[in-house]
């Protein structure tokens, strides 16, 4: 039987970045949360290999190595012997598009992690949520804290992942249309690096987790702004709307996002970007509470 899942998009609601390791890597601090627009993902057991993308945002996405296939087939590779037909274990997957590609959204990771989620159920292979992490870890620093799905204080580069109770949030996520590479980004990223922010200790409300995000900040900002400097305006738009609490970029841009007190606002704000920016990816959203 074929299964359908939902991907959510990650949204940073802050990210410092601390330093950098030998290897290359950012030390991160950020605070992530997730939200209602979401890919979506159907798979259906299959004798070979095969993934077939839809919706709004399939362009330049390849089907060779796309890192829902590299996902499937590590969950494959994890089959034992004791598994039925796990030499000819394949699936046949579905992805429709809605979350904008190259876009701090982590698309790409929360496919990826739904597939590692899904592809475990779907074979009952019962591999534990530490294999599980380990895995998505493998596959990149974002695809560990999507296989959570929670709201959390991540740390490292990634990988270090402490729940954190966020209330649902009423949010509205604009993005010009362009993409921007998160290589490219940390490429222009330059020291001094910022101090780590001491954890919150509560986020009740949606003027508490603005305080505290509006803190933490975005350490990529700058250079996401050096590279596309459309993303100064569209930070200036979101907080010009009426009743925007915070504008703030998420993860490696180019979206951003302004953080209200209510639905209402939020929409009606969403509506007022859009009719002024009618070619930009614009939607009213809620974050998933946690």
């Amino acid at each position: 039987m074929a299964q359908s899942i939902a991907a959510p998009a990650k949204l940073n609601l802050g990210l410092r970045v601390l330093g950098r390791r030998g290897d290359g890597y950012h030390l991160l601090q950020s605070l992530v949360t997730f939200l209602d627009l979401a890919d979506g993902i159907e798979i259906a057991p299959s004798l070979t290999w095969r993934l077939r993308l839809t919706g709004a945002f399939t362009h330049g996405l390849g089907n060779d190595d796309n890192l829902v296939l590299r996902a499937a087939r590590l969950v494959a590779a994890e089959a034992t012997a004791d598994v039925a037909g796990c030499a000819a274990l394949a699936a046949d997957i579905a992805l429709e598009k809605n979350i904008p590609v190259a876009a701090g959204l982590g698309g790409g990771s929360a496919d990826a992690a739904a597939v590692l989620r899904g592809l475990n159920e779907a074979w009952r292979l019962d591999l534990p949520e530490e294999r599980l992490l380990q895995l998505a870890a493998s596959l990149g620093a974002d695809v560990s804290m999507c296989l959570t799905g929670k709201p959390a204080m991540v740390g490292g580069i990634g990988e270090q992942i402490e729940p954190v109770p966020l209330p649902s949030l009423s949010l509205v996520i604009g993005n010009p249309g362009i993409a921007l590479a998160t290589r490219d980004v940390f490429a222009r990223l330059q020291p001094p690096y910022a101090a780590a922010l001491a954890p919150p200790v509560a986020l009740r409300d949606a003027a508490a987790v603005a305080e505290f995000a509006r803190a933490l900040g975005n350490s990529l900002s700058e250079p996401a702004i050096a590279l596309c400097p459309t993303l100064a305006a569209v930070l200036t738009d979101i907080a010009a709307l009426d009743g925007c609490l915070l504008a703030q970029m998420s993860g490696s841009g180019a979206t951003c996002f302004g953080l209200f007190a209510e639905d209402v606002a939020a929409k009606q704000a969403a509506a007022t970007l859009q009719a002024a920016r009618p070619a930009w990816f614009v939607r009213a959203c809620h974050s998933l509470a946690g």
